[in-house]
């Protein structure tokens, strides 16, 4: 069954992280992504725990999409690739902002050959100012969105890292929205646009949903900023560590039942929403103390018979056993002709009618050179010309 965007061209210009998950997203609901790669690779695909010649990383993030070399620095190679764009919906690429246009692949330039195409750049920090062209890594963004003083749970503990790449993936899953967005737009109005998006933007506007609260209302910003309470929900148990979300009245209530401790309704700290949030050290303090009385199974079984939100903290090993990821079908086992079988996380979102199934792992570097340029109309001699002259690569048989 093809996905809902079968039919769609997407020519894929990125590297790494962003921009591959957010193309990735793309072919797994169906889009024909063409990942366009330079003689050397994307970077992703010599970086640790590898296998068959193929990094994890590569893996997961480049699936159903079809590999050809060009070399961009050649007018050959770039001309390839205008002709590839003449009928693409959509290019995407993370250059650093300025040097897409340096080398003959910027908006104007493609949209001359391909007018109504969705031209998509992601940028680090952003396009214009003071950090638009400084070199970034996830790191960066993590310090200078905020993110690190919101882990650390409030502005005056010591900063920390997220310790996965969030800002990046997060700007992967925002670009595949805001693309199927302006393809929209597209079908309704017949115009393509260009659509920017920086790491930056991505997490401050993440962050603003729900870790903001103190700058959303003008003139009462304050010095500090302390992060949401439900950071701190991890409590340590007799056996191990457990998740107790305790928000609303009815699930304090709850809460005091199960753990046999009716006193704590009485307390005049805890009788509110309000009041548990402005007192919320001393509550967490007393569900600690409470929740270190019994093992984890025991807690689990009562709170769950008072319908009280909680759950296992799980090692990332704990999560393939688990049955509610059985339940979702979440985590499914492919054959990779090089890299061998893996075990890799379904696209997230379920399709009544178009729900696709996986065509293809990653590609080899310049696995459909030939193939895709063939299908834009070159021909062998054409083929041959390009390879001669090291315009274009086809497959060495290497990840």
């Amino acid at each position: 069954m093809p996905g809902p965007l079968d039919g769609f061209k997407v020519i894929d210009l990125t590297s790494m992280v962003s921009g591959p998950l957010a193309t990735r997203t793309l072919a797994d609901q169906g889009a024909d992504v063409i990942k366009v790669e330079a003689p050397s690779g994307d970077h992703a695909r010599r970086v640790a725990t590898r296998r068959g010649g193929f990094s994890a990383s590569f893996v997961n993030n480049n699936r159903n999409k079809r590999s050809i070399v060009l070399n961009l620095k050649t007018p050959d190679g770039l001309a390839a690739l205008k002709r590839l764009a003449a009928d693409a919906d959509v290019i995407v690429q993370n250059f650093r902002p300025g040097v897409a246009e340096r080398i003959g692949v910027g908006e104007a330039a493609i949209r001359e050959i391909c007018p109504q195409i969705i031209y998509v750049s992601i940028a680090g920090f952003g396009f214009e100012g003071p950090y638009a062209a400084k070199p970034v890594f996830d790191p960066l963004i993590q310090a200078v969105s905020g993110l690190t003083t919101v882990q650390a749970g409030s502005d005056e503990a010591r900063p920390r890292l997220v310790r996965t790449i969030l800002p990046d993936k997060l700007t992967g899953i925002q670009t595949a929205q805001a693309i199927t967005a302006a393809l929209l737009s597209r079908s309704r109005t017949g115009k393509g646009q260009h659509v920017r998006l920086s790491m930056l933007d991505t997490v401050v506007a993440f962050l603003w949903a729900s870790d903001m609260g103190r700058h959303t209302f003008v003139g009462e910003e304050g010095e500090s900023e302390t992060a949401q309470s439900f950071i701190d929900l991890i409590y340590e148990t007799t056996d191990g560590y457990i998740s107790v979300a305790v928000m609303q009245d009815k699930e304090w209530q709850a809460f005091a039942h199960a753990a046999e401790r009716p006193d704590i309704l009485e307390d005049e700290r805890f009788k509110t929403a309000e009041g548990r949030e402005t007192h919320k050290d001393e509550r967490l303090n007393l569900i600690q103390s409470i929740l270190k009385e019994r093992t984890g199974a025991e807690w689990l079984e009562r709170l769950e018979a008072a319908d009280v939100p909680c759950a296992p903290v799980l090692t990332r090993s704990d999560v393939l056993r688990h049955p509610q990821v059985a339940a979702n079908r979440l985590v499914v086992e492919l054959d990779h002709p090089q890299a061998g079988r893996l075990r890799q996380a379904r696209s997230p979102a379920w399709f009544s009618e178009t729900d696709p199934k996986n065509r293809m792992g990653a590609p080899v570097l310049g696995g459909q050179t030939r193939e895709i340029l063939t299908e834009h109309g070159f021909d062998d001699a054409e083929i041959e010309a390009l390879e001669k002259n090291g315009a274009a690569v086809q497959a060495t048989g290497e990840g």
